[in-house]
This record gives C-alpha cells, structure tokens and sequence, in this order.
C-alpha cells in the first residue's frame, strides 16, 4: 500500500506554502494531491489558489514526489486547454504528475460561470460530457494535432508538442461509482478513485462503509471484464475524510493501522490524508499526522 495527502490550495505560497509541500515530500508520502475547484464549501471565503499554478510551483519546490489533482472536473475546464497545461506541468515536474478526474458535481463550480437564467448541468449532462470529456483528453495527450467535433466539445487541429513526459501520457485517476464512470475508469484509467458511499457518509457505520467500497470494486471489476481488461491493472485510490470514520484513522498511529489495514484487504493501493487544517473538517494533530506518515505504513506491514 501507498500513503499520500491532499494538500488544500489555500496557503500563500510565500507565507508557508512552499514549506509544506516539501514537508510532504520529506515525511515520505508517495503523492501529494491538491484539489481544483474555483472554491469550495466552507473555505470559499478564505484564501483559495489555482490548482495548475499550485502544482507548477510544488513541482518546483520538490523532486521525488508525484503531484496531481484530486479531482478536475469539466464543471470548468475544456480539455483543450487542460491538455496543454498538463503537458506543462509534466514536463516541469520531470514525469511525475497523475490526473486526478471525475464528472464534477452541484456547489460554486457548477454555477460561477453561468449567465442570467442558466440552469446548473443535470447528472445526466455531467455524465454525457465527462464522457466525451475524458476520451478527448486522452486524444490530445497522446497525439501530436487532433480535431474532433463532438455534442459539447470540439477541437480543430490542436497541436500538442512535444506531449507527455511520462508516454503515452500521464496517468489518469479516474473518480467514479456509477456505470457510466466506471466504464470510462476501465477503459482510461491508470487508477480509480473513492471517497466511499456518500449515502452513507453521516449515517453510515465504518463496517458497512467497507462494504460498500467493496460493491464498488466489484462493479469496477464488472466494467473491465466488458473491456477486457485486469482489474488488477488500475490502481485503487481511497481519498479519506468522507466517509463515517471521518477523521478518526488520524487519531493515532494504531487507529490509522486498523483502518488502512481493513482497506487494504478490498485491494485498495493507495490511501491519501488530507494535510490537517486547524479549525475545519479536516483539523487534526499535526504531530500525530507526521508519525503516521512514517510509521504507518511499517506498522501495517508488521500485522
């Protein structure tokens, strides 16, 4: 198993950002994430920053460790120009960034680009871009000039030279739960992505949070068989903090061991801990969330 965090884009990069980037770098996690939304939830009126520019300066600041989203959404990105900024930012980082990305949802970035009288996208929409979405970047990672014209995206002879670092192109870490994403995670992805079942985030027990991340990698083994695809090809990335457990695996080394170790026997590769943030959802002690990251992984290891 792999230990990664997720770092909130909301520290100036001159105030302490840099810093903790290369803590994490330092503490040994195999990747660091930050999210890319316009805001989010309660830290929208707080400092927030992009997450490509983020990700070329943590890219800079480090050497060893992988970075990414966690997750981009086409709630406001077109994969034309995300492809370009990809293509950079894996030639930056030398070959290590990973697209965290999932068909988006309700909230801020649903709406801050709407006009007068415009309606946020239903599901149904959101699943029909991510679908033409997800297939189009591939394209325009892996070919040097691509046009296409499809229902909610085009593009007419885009040139993306010299392409990825890492070939055929960076890796994709494909969010989803439902049918139609797990199609797209079988076909596309290098990874699948969870945060569990969120009906059952607030009422849900962690044993039967377990159980339903299990469904969901049974249906994640169902879509690859339709393509013919190992299950055991993609990697299987549990995001932590959404489900009944909360934060409580950061409560202590041991209370981190029982739930990683309950996780790893689905086949989940990689668990990622949001960096602690005093006084939000995701608060907890900094100390102990240092002597997770290097012990945690040696004390599951030794169960």
């Amino acid at each position: 198993m792999r230990l990664s965090t997720v770092i909130l884009p909301i520290h100036r990069w001159s105030e302490g950002g840099r810093e903790v980037w290369q803590r994490a770098e330092e503490l040994g996690f195999h990747a660091a994430y930050t999210y890319d939304h316009l805001s989010w939830r309660s830290f929208r009126d707080g400092p927030w920053f992009g997450a490509v520019p983020t990700l070329t300066a943590a890219a800079a600041a480090t050497s060893r460790m992988r970075l990414g989203t966690l997750v981009t959404s086409p709630n406001f990105r077109h994969p034309v120009t995300l492809a370009k900024e990809l293509i950079s930012l894996d030639d930056i980082s030398g070959g290590r960034i990973t697209l965290g990305i999932g068909a988006g949802g309700v909230g801020f970035d649903a709406t801050a680009l709407l006009g007068e009288g415009q309606e946020p996208w239903r599901p149904r929409e959101r699943a029909d871009r991510f679908g033409e979405f997800v297939p189009l970047l591939d394209q325009l990672l892996t070919q040097d000039v691509v046009s296409y014209e499809g229902t909610h995206y085009a593009a007419r002879e885009v040139r993306n030279i010299p392409g990825c670092v890492q070939r055929p192109r960076l890796p994709f870490a494909v969010a989803a739960t439902g049918p139609r994403g797990l199609a797209l995670a079988a076909r596309y992805g290098q990874a699948w992505v969870t945060t569990g079942d969120p009906k059952i985030a607030d009422t849900g027990t962690p044993a039967e949070s377990v159980a339903a991340i299990a469904r969901q990698i049974e249906g994640l083994g169902a879509a690859c068989a339709e393509t013919g695809r190992d299950v055991a090809e993609l990697d299987k990335i549990l995001l932590t903090g959404f489900t009944p457990d909360r934060n409580r695996p950061l409560e202590s080394v041991d209370a981190f061991v029982d739930f990683a170790g309950a996780h790893a026997a689905l086949g989940i590769d990689e668990i990622v801990l949001h960096w602690p943030i005093p006084d939000s959802d995701f608060a907890a002690d900094l100390a102990v969330f240092e002597k997770i990251a290097s012990e945690g992984l040696a004390q599951l290891g030794a169960v």
